[in-house]
């Protein structure tokens, strides 16, 4: 089913305020993540640019009340005396998780665009969450190329694992302080036709 485009009018600043005041969060709260936000968050996630609107995305959510028992249903994919530090390491990363799977086209230039389509979902998922006060980690483990691991969680042949996001809600005083301040753009930026430091014409 489609869902049709609904404009939102948004104040000067408030989605440069959020793309800066983002954080890849590490404390996390007990609520639990409901299926219904994960669900709105995803439908608002899914306007990312998709070339030829291929839409290359699917999901897996679990949900708060299913944690454990997802971990418990995973474990097998990793060797036995793994069993207790994934346990744990799993049990210690928020509340739910939200999985996110992308087609493997044999095409170069098609998978290069349907893994950057996937990566501009989270990013726009990762933004919208922020706003309702919770946290994502995107996560690219080595177990998102386990094959054991990839079957227990219904990857199929020519499905790749674009980001398996560890999600909880935060209180405030958890936020952390940026690790150091971001390059600007100017340092990075070459101006085709202006004059460099070195004093070459770009």
């Amino acid at each position: 089913m489609k869902q049709p485009y609904i404009r939102q009018e948004a104040g000067p600043g408030d989605v440069a305020l959020t793309v800066r005041s983002r954080r890849t969060m590490r404390a996390f709260t007990d609520e639990p993540v409901s299926e219904e936000l994960v669900m709105a968050l995803l439908n608002d996630a899914v306007w990312a640019p998709n070339h030829g609107l291929r839409e290359p995305w699917r999901f897996l959510f679990v949900p708060s009340e299913q944690k454990e028992a997802f971990i418990e249903h995973i474990l097998p994919g990793f060797a036995l005396e793994q069993h207790e530090k994934m346990r744990k390491y799993l049990h210690a990363q928020g509340s739910a998780f939200l999985i996110v799977i992308m087609p493997e086209d044999p095409r170069p230039k098609q998978w290069e665009e349907d893994l950057m389509a996937s990566a501009a979902l989270i990013q726009n998922f990762q933004l919208l969450a922020w706003e309702r006060k919770l946290g994502v980690v995107w996560k690219t483990n080595d177990h998102n190329w386990n094959p054991a691991v990839r079957s227990l969680l219904g990857v199929q042949p020519g499905e790749k694992v674009t980001g398996m996001l560890h999600l909880g809600f935060f209180e405030e005083d958890q936020i952390p302080e940026p690790k150091r301040p971001r390059t600007t753009a100017e340092e990075k930026t070459q101006v085709f036709g202006k004059t460099t430091r070195e004093g070459c014409v770009q």
